[in-house]
C-alpha cells in the first residue's frame, strides 16, 4: 500500500467550500483533515509569516519563538541551512531542499516539512515508520490551497 490513498480527505477538503476568511477552528481543522489525517503526518502547525506567530498546531506539539524563528531563517537564509543544516527540537536536520517556497529537513528516519504561502509557514514532521513523500505531498497541497486563496 502506497499510503497515497490517504490524502483522500485532503482533495475532499480542499475541493469543499470553505469561506475565504478562516476562523481559527478552521486552520485547526485544516491541520485535522488534510495533514494528520493522512496518518503520514506526525505535527504540524500554521506559523504567521508577519510575526513568527504561531497560528494553530496539531494537540501537543509546542513551538517555541526561537524555533518559529529558525524556520523563517530557512526561508531567508536557506544557503545556511543547506550548509549548516536546521537545529530543531534539540536536533540537527541535514538540508534535503531548501528554496523560496518549500524547505525539507532530515534526521535519521525522522523529518520536517516546511511550505511557504504569502501570509503563513505551513510546518510538518514524520517520523520513523511514516512516508516522508505523503507528508510532503499534504502539506504542499495544503500550501497550494492557502496561495489559491491569497492566503
Amino acid at each position: 500500500m502506497s499510503g497515497l490513498s490517504s490524502l483522500a480527505p485532503l482533495t475532499q477538503l480542499l475541493e469543499s467550500s470553505l469561506s475565504d476568511t478562516f476562523k481559527m477552528s478552521e486552520y485547526q481543522d485544516l491541520l485535522t483533515q488534510s495533514l494528520l489525517a493522512t496518518s503520514h503526518v506526525q505535527d504540524c502547525a500554521i506559523l504567521n509569516l508577519k510575526n513568527a506567530s504561531v497560528v494553530t498546531a496539531s494537540p501537543g506539539f509546542k513551538l517555541e519563538p526561537g524555533e518559529t524563528q529558525v524556520f523563517l531563517n530557512a526561508f531567508s537564509q536557506p544557503s545556511n541551512f543547506r550548509d549548516e543544516g536546521l537545529y530543531f527540537k534539540n536536533l540537527t536536520y541535514l538540508c534535503v531542499r531548501a528554496d523560496n517556497n518549500s524547505v525539507y529537513g532530515k534526521h535519521e528516519n525522522m523529518g520536517l516539512v516546511l511550505v511557504k504561502t504569502g501570509s503563513y509557514i505551513i510546518c510538518a514532521t514524520y517520523r520513523e515508520g511514516m512516508y516522508p513523500s505523503v507528508c510532503v505531498e499534504a502539506a504542499e497541497k495544503l500550501g497550494d490551497y492557502f496561495k489559491s486563496k491569497g492566503l
